[in-house]
């Protein structure tokens, strides 16, 4: 089986994702993981999928044909996992008045420590009060071993201030359960 992961754009509309699922399938594929949303009127999507290796080359052309419905799919092989260091899995949560500059200022940090971000959610919600615009975000990120948490969070909280944002760093989940 051949893993691929498929970006998806295309004008919002219902049997978007039926379309997708239904190439995947007539290929003899799995669908495996995605994370789909409006945005702007727009479907955006990513997803991974494992096809039989000699199917993949057929799926990537119906999955090409889909821009006749509007949809463009962008297909790309899955690279592997391989063997990871025990890195630690943390979940950062953020929220703030919303400006210019947020998530570049946090990725910057983040990157400049060994920090990989493997999923980001952010939003712009009305505060309760005060109706001014605030940023939520929320990452779950992958620390190198070679990165100490503690100079990560200080660091954190110093650029918090800076961006008048609150920020937490905590361990994720599963990073919890495994240790």
């Amino acid at each position: 089986m051949t893993d691929l992961v498929l970006t998806l754009l295309g004008p919002d509309r219902p049997g978007l994702v039926e379309l997708v699922a239904g190439v995947i399938a007539a290929h003899g594929g799995n669908w495996l993981e995605s994370r789909m949303s409006h945005l702007a009127g727009k479907f955006a999507g990513i997803l991974r999928a494992e096809l039989p290796a000699e199917r993949v080359v057929a799926a990537t052309a119906a999955l090409a044909a889909l821009a006749t419905h509007g949809l463009k799919v962008t297909v790309e092989t899955a690279a592997g996992q391989g063997e990871r260091p025990a890195e630690r899995t943390m979940d950062l949560d953020l929220v703030g008045l919303d400006r210019p500059g947020i998530v570049r200022e946090i990725s910057q940090l983040l990157a400049g420590n060994g920090v990989n971000v493997e999923e980001l959610t952010t939003n712009r919600v009305s505060a309760p009060m005060s109706a001014e615009m605030l940023f939520e975000a929320h990452a779950h990120v992958r620390v190198s071993p070679a990165t100490d948490v503690g100079e990560l969070r200080a660091a954190l909280e110093r650029l918090a201030s800076d961006l008048v944002v609150e920020v937490t760093l905590t361990p994720s989940e599963s990073d919890r359960r495994r240790r």
